[in-house]
């Protein structure tokens, strides 16, 4: 017997009553479906699945979110596949979709990431667990208190320049830091240059620990180019991952708030 899932791109899914070879093609879904118990379910993860740190040692590897290894998804005979509009690619979800139940997330804010948590809870049978996971997030957010405004730029990329902008989970949690984006009227992950933030003139630079791993070395390299707003480097996951990492999203950004606030009364 199947049930009817509706996913967050308005596709039809049928999924059986209780799927027992799960794949994932996001690791931070990985990372939610072993949180909500599921380890024994989970057949399948990409290279990039880090969390849990044994995930990638004990499941199949069925390539990375935008290359997937069809060969050995097919011999994985999956009951229900897992992606994301954002980090996947469409012309493999669709190949997926025509022979195997695959729910897709879009995940746009903090209710699109609860509602997708919930949703995972009801298709695997653990409502109860992704309702303890969402009140968790939901009461630790709540506790972010912003005070005085901060302008930020947040850079995902080097050579070149790119920023996250409007229409992203990214500017979506700065939002709930308190900080304002200096490139929020821009849209997604545009390329910037060195004069356009100097025009901006945010206040503070978060360099991301991903998808570019940038470093301390490369704080100087905006001082030396002439921009004068303070660079932090930030872990990247914090901001992008939209399971049930964003428990420690939480904690995270109440002590990135409490640092930016202390180096300000310095």
């Amino acid at each position: 017997m199947s049930r009817h899932f509706i996913d967050q791109m308005q596709y039809s899914v049928d999924v059986s009553d209780k799927p027992v070879r799960i794949i994932s093609l996001v690791p931070s879904l990985t990372e939610l479906l072993f949180d909500l118990g599921l380890e024994d379910r989970i057949i399948g993860v990409t290279r990039y699945c880090v969390h849990p740190g044994h995930a990638r040692k004990e499941k199949t590897i069925v390539g990375g979110p935008k290359t997937f290894d069809f060969a050995a998804i097919d011999a994985l005979q999956p009951d229900l596949i897992l992606g994301n509009k954002e980090e996947n690619y469409r012309e493999g979800i669709e190949r997926l979709q025509q022979q195997y139940p695959t729910w897709v997330c879009d995940i746009h804010n903090l209710d699109d990431a609860l509602a997708m948590i919930t949703s995972v809870g009801q298709l695997t049978n653990k409502e109860h667990h992704a309702d303890e996971i969402v009140n968790d997030i939901r009461c630790k957010m709540a506790r972010l208190a912003s005070g005085k405004t901060l302008r930020v730029a947040y850079f995902i990329w080097r050579k070149p320049y790119r920023v996250a902008a409007g229409n992203t989970f990214i500017n979506e949690m700065l939002k709930l830091c308190g900080m304002e984006n200096v490139f929020a009227d821009l849209e997604r992950y545009p390329e910037i240059t060195i004069e356009q933030l100097k025009t901006a003139g945010p206040d503070l630079l978060l360099l991301s620990s991903e998808p570019f791993p940038f470093k301390d070395r490369h704080c100087q390299e905006f001082a030396e180019l002439g921009v004068t707003a303070s660079t932090r480097l930030v872990d990247g996951e914090m901001f992008c991952w939209t399971g049930s990492h964003l428990r420690l999203a939480a904690d995270y950004f109440m002590g990135l708030n409490e640092e930016i606030s202390a180096r300000s009364r310095e």
